[in-house]
């Protein structure tokens, strides 16, 4: 089997899987019965995802931060202020999620066990990483850290209100990340005045402060989602 091969039956378990998690979870009762339905024996199911439902949960996620790459490219951003591209990075993975809601909140409530917060956390930050990318953000300093960090805080809340939320076209979940997102953006006039404090202060100090990482991340090749 080539990885193309190997990509291709990935996305195709997987999209047969997701009509079975709303019932069975993410579970390999689920797995199983996706496998019987695209037609992809037991072994080569386990073999194309080993880690079983972690593995299922986090190839759901990747195909969803590709939607929001895939949004964003096709987008002229030239015209956009940076929180309007972050708004439209939001919205692009919660559309990308929105056909499997039921799916999405029960791997929302798996990755909350402390068992799989690890792969939660992990998860979370790629879509973040993959919003700011997008986006355009080329930060390398200090901010780098903190637009991250406020920006896992806001998509997890939007994503927790637009679990409950049963409004025309979304629109209480779209309002409600506008909100945060003005939320930030009040705080993020702080945040600067607490990086040019940092950018004066004595070296030691400024060597306490989190630097960027050399390598930025990308979505897996081989994962489907």
């Amino acid at each position: 089997m080539t990885a193309a091969a190997d990509a291709a039956d990935r996305a195709r378990l997987l999209a047969a899987v997701l009509t079975h998690v709303p019932f069975d979870g993410w579970s390999a009762a689920a797995l199983r019965a996706g496998a019987r339905d695209s037609g992809i024996d037991a072994a080569t199911a386990l073999r194309l995802f080993p880690d079983g439902p972690a593995g299922l949960i986090a190839a759901f996620s990747a195909e969803a931060d590709r939607a929001i790459l895939d949004t964003l490219a096709a987008t002229d951003l030239a015209p956009l202020r940076m929180p309007e591209r972050i708004a439209l990075a939001v919205r692009a993975r919660i559309e990308a999620i929105a056909p499997h809601r039921e799916a999405a909140r029960r791997a929302a409530a798996h990755l909350a066990l402390p068992n799989a917060s690890a792969l939660g956390a992990r998860l979370l930050y790629r879509t973040v990483e993959a919003m700011w990318t997008g986006a355009g953000d080329r930060a390398a300093d200090f901010s780098w850290y903190t637009k991250r960090a406020t920006l896992a805080a806001v998509y997890a809340a939007t994503l927790l209100a637009w679990f409950d939320d049963r409004s025309e076209g979304n629109a209480a979940t779209w309002a409600f990340l506008d909100r945060r997102l003005a939320d930030v953006a009040r705080l993020g006039r702080l945040g600067k005045s607490v990086e040019a404090i940092l950018a004066r202060a004595p070296g030691c100090l400024r060597a306490t402060a989190p630097r960027r990482p050399g390598r930025r991340w990308a979505p897996p090749r081989s994962r489907a989602v």
